[in-house]
């Protein structure tokens, strides 16, 4: 088979190595002669497996002690109404950034399921026809308010804070849906109160949701939230308060553990570096033939969008580079044009590939 790259936005390319493993590991764990699939999640085999891929987060992203970190269900988008359910209790409002399609879906969700009126603290704009990302000095934030939350990276938007937002003492908790970028470059965990991540993009299949929360945020959770939903009754009951997603949690242990083969963060940063910028110059250096509506302190490193400016060029770029083993780079089905998703996964041949179909674009239809 002909090499294949997936460039899509998740569930998104997985590197080759854990699949391999997986495959190995898929009748018989460990000779353990079972499954992981098949595994009790509360059996020794399985609780060791849990125990290291949070130890190898932690490590990863040096996780403070004072943070408990679930794996928990219901994909990010549940987090929009979790985390106002178990943090918001007793505060009259919620700060909301809103800078693309998943935080301003957050900011519909937030406030369906709490008393807690959500205030729209900032919001994306643009300057010179590019799409910017407010600062944080723009931010308006109520001290009063229970948190303030906000994407880090936009998939659909192609946007990404360059420099992670962080908050003074004396402001609300960060709260900040990490989807998207999460283990991709080094962060300072203790400037947020909550992060979560849905898995399928940087860190497995989809089905689990890794949430890292300060402890002391663990006393606001009330009582009158369902057990399943509350964060402290997961932290109480270290995880297994109900049955985890044990294969996508087996998945992301390995994909951590890959992380770490890669060198760390710190290695897998610079590598996402060089692969965005490699994309970028592709676009730039077209002579116009592809434009990106992003300004370029703003441009992401985990999903390039662009597109030609003709709808039937673009369906016709998407399909050709699909029959070349260039996948998934249709863009998001509200804004067209093209995205090409290079995750920690993706491996810089395949942007490479990527880049050189897009210069024979140009040749062939520029």
């Amino acid at each position: 088979m002909s090499t294949v790259y997936n460039f899509s936005a998740g569930p998104a390319v997985l590197p080759e190595a854990v699949l391999r493993t997986a495959q190995h590991e898929m009748l018989d764990y460990n000779g353990t002669g079972v499954s992981v699939m098949a595994m009790s999640h509360r059996s020794p085999e399985f609780q060791s497996i849990l125990h290291h891929a949070e130890q190898d987060l932690r490590q990863l992203l040096g996780v403070p002690s004072n943070y408990a970190v679930l794996f928990l269900q219901g994909g990010a988008s549940a987090q929009f109404s979790q985390v106002a359910m178990n943090l918001a209790h007793g505060f009259a409002s919620i700060d909301s950034v809103v800078t693309g399609n998943w935080s301003r879906i957050a900011h519909e969700q937030m406030g369906k399921l709490t008393a807690a009126k959500i205030r729209l603290a900032a919001q994306g704009g643009e300057r010179d026809g590019l799409k910017t990302l407010p600062s944080v000095g723009d931010w308006d934030i109520c001290t009063e308010s229970a948190f303030v939350h906000f994407a880090a990276n936009e998939t659909v938007d192609g946007l990404q804070y360059g420099e992670m937002p962080h908050l003074s003492d004396g402001l609300p908790p960060l709260v900040c849906d990490m989807s998207s970028e999460i283990l991709s470059r080094r962060i300072n965990v203790a400037d947020f109160g909550l992060i979560y991540a849905g898995a399928q993009k940087n860190l497995g299949p989809a089905g689990v949701t890794i949430v890292m929360v300060r402890e002391d945020l663990l006393a606001r959770c009330p009582d009158s939230i369902p057990a399943v939903w509350n964060y402290k009754a997961h932290a109480d009951r270290q995880g297994m308060y109900n049955t985890p997603a044990t294969y996508p949690i087996y998945i992301a242990g390995l994909v951590l553990r890959w992380l770490q083969t890669q060198g760390g963060v710190g290695a897998i940063e610079e590598a996402n570096r060089v692969k965005a910028e490699l994309l970028y110059r592709a676009i730039d250096g077209s002579g116009g033939f592809y434009r990106n509506h992003v300004a370029p302190e703003a441009r992401s490193k985990m999903n390039v969008v662009f597109t030609t400016g003709d709808a039937g060029l673009d369906e016709r770029f998407v399909r050709e580079a699909a029959l070349c083993g260039l996948r998934q780079l249709k863009g998001y089905k509200t804004l067209g044009g093209m995205r090409a998703s290079i995750y920690n996964a993706m491996p810089l041949a395949g942007v490479a590939a990527l880049a050189e179909f897009m210069a024979e674009f140009v040749r062939k239809n520029g």
